[in-house]
């Protein structure tokens, strides 16, 4: 397996074995339950989809429902993810995985969240502008200034940086080495932070770019 699925719980530091103080996130992972098995003969590819979490009957929706009977799960996972493998995998549908089953310590991740919403805000808080002047003279202090041009093509060019609807979108962030795991909590702490409010749902699989020392 290369991943699993989890909660963001928070942050804290720990010290690490040379003793020096680590800032990190404290994420809870599994158990997952794998809910599908994909194989290149039947779906053309090879992946498992893992369950997480529960909700109950009546929130789900019976395409929801019979999914989890099919792999034999009583109880309704509150999300789905595909992980991909190399090769088709060995595992039995209904199997519980444990974050100790999938990670070990120095390993190095990639975590991917939704991140906080921020509602709608202007140019200096969602793309960094510097404004005007606040001296004598200055009248737009925290405005994008002018926008257009008055000659070719006369118009704005698209992409153009404005403000708007700023968070709740998905984001990545690599190479989140391992610093402890608590196998019986099934707490994983990662090495600074990940996307997303605490209580958020996250993807976690081992790093492409960075492999354990």
């Amino acid at each position: 397996m290369k991943g699993m699925i989890g909660k963001k719980v928070g942050m804290t530091q720990v010290y690490n074995k040379s003793g020096r103080l680590v800032p990190v996130t404290v994420l809870s992972v599994g158990p997952c339950t794998v809910i599908a098995v994909r194989t290149q003969e039947k779906d053309g590819y090879s992946a498992v989809q893992l369950g997480f979490g529960a909700q109950k009957a009546k929130n789900a929706s019976k395409a929801e429902i019979g999914h989890a009977g099919k792999a034999g799960v009583e109880i309704i996972p509150a999300r789905l993810r595909e992980f991909r493998e190399d090769s088709d995998p060995e595992l039995e549908l209904g199997s519980i995985l444990k974050v100790s089953d999938v990670f070990s310590i120095e390993d190095y991740l990639d975590v991917s969240g939704i991140t906080k919403g921020r509602g709608f805000q202007g140019v200096v808080k969602r793309w960094n502008f510097g404004g005007g002047r606040a001296s004598h003279g200055g009248g737009w202090t925290r405005r994008p200034g002018s926008i257009g041009q008055c000659e070719k093509p006369g118009n704005v060019m698209k992409g153009k940086k404005l403000p708007g609807h700023m968070g709740n979108v998905q984001r990545t962030i690599q190479n989140l080495q391992v610093v402890r795991i608590s196998e019986e909590d099934g707490l994983l702490f990662v090495k600074g932070a990940v996307p997303g409010p605490n209580g958020g749902y996250l993807k976690i699989k081992k790093a492409i770019k960075k492999s354990a020392k």
